[in-house]
């Protein structure tokens, strides 16, 4: 496949609460171009407040996409992602030389940037039996099921994310061959420049950007947001930080306190794992928020591509 070298992807990504958002905007300023999003959870349209999406006046300043485009019912994976992310990029790239891809869902980044390898579809019957084995036993009772019948894929996958795990299960019941074996790591040549760029900040810095930022969605009503979806719990897509600790409180295992510091900590574990993630990536370019400068000569900088 043709590389167009005068067509640039500028990804960037970094863990939560870091900045990408109010950089995200500059760059798409600086460079005439619009942004797709790479948050998984600012796709569902309920959730605009427990995934920090942006304010009604930044999506105004400049056009996004694939941010509020699904319902917390709608059946959803990277695949389709892939699909429509690309589609999305190429159409941009016919009126402007730049797209700013902006997120921290690493799969969701790695899977535009490089392809997914193709997997079969999953029949409805076998994804209700995963779930209903996750509904019952629990987290442990996936990891373990997925350590008897893929120990490969068990000894990479994130241990704490259940979509995952799921999946896992999924190929092997749907084709008794393991998910390890049906990943062939083949990367995709896209026909357009991407350029990393990854935000970090110190440690103690971005903790106290989570505290603060889980404090003022509550201000913001991420309490009334859960209430309202809590007869949603069981979807896949509410299963995650901010509002697994919430409808804990719902459901009387805590007090709200205790709440919103379990949602501190979850979320400073899962930026922790985020940079884990993005330290993958040999060509990006890492800098603070802070560093508009650096951050433009790298994007700029001829012949170092992802």
């Amino acid at each position: 496949m043709t590389k167009n070298q005068n067509k640039t992807l500028i990804v960037l990504t970094g863990p939560t609460a870091v900045g990408k958002t109010a950089l995200s905007l500059s760059l798409a300023e600086c460079f005439h171009a619009e942004i797709v999003s790479a948050d998984a959870r600012q796709f569902y349209r309920e959730l605009a407040i427990g995934t920090a999406a942006p304010s009604p006046h930044e999506l105004a300043t400049i056009k996004h996409h694939l941010i509020g485009h699904l319902s917390v019912v709608d059946y959803y994976n990277v695949s389709l992602y892939e699909q429509q992310a690309l589609g999305v990029i190429n159409d941009l790239f016919d009126k402007s030389d730049y797209v700013v891809l902006a997120g921290g869902s690493g799969l969701y980044i790695d899977t535009l940037c490089s392809g997914i390898d193709t997997l079969p579809p999953v029949d409805r019957l076998v994804r209700e039996k995963v779930q209903r084995v996750f509904e019952s036993d629990g987290l442990a009772g996936i990891r373990n099921w997925l350590k008897q019948v893929d120990p490969a894929y068990y000894h990479i996958v994130d241990p704490a994310n259940p979509k995952r795990i799921m999946r896992g299960l999924e190929v092997f019941l749907q084709t008794g061959i393991q998910y390890s074996e049906h990943r062939k790591h083949q990367s995709v040549e896209r026909p357009f420049t991407i350029k990393r760029v990854v935000l970090v900040r110190e440690r103690d810095e971005l903790f106290c950007r989570i505290n603060a930022r889980v404090h003022k969605m509550v201000r913001d009503g991420l309490v009334e947001e859960c209430l309202f979806m809590y007869k949603c719990r069981h979807l896949n897509a509410l299963n995650t930080v901010g509002y697994k600790e919430l409808f804990a409180w719902i459901s009387n295992e805590w007090p709200l306190n205790r709440a919103i510091e379990k949602i501190q900590t979850n979320t400073r574990r899962y930026a922790k794992r985020q940079i884990t993630w993005f330290k993958r990536y040999p060509d990006a370019g890492w800098f603070h928020p802070d560093d508009f400068d650096g951050i433009l000569q790298f994007i700029k900088k001829v012949g170092k591509s992802v």
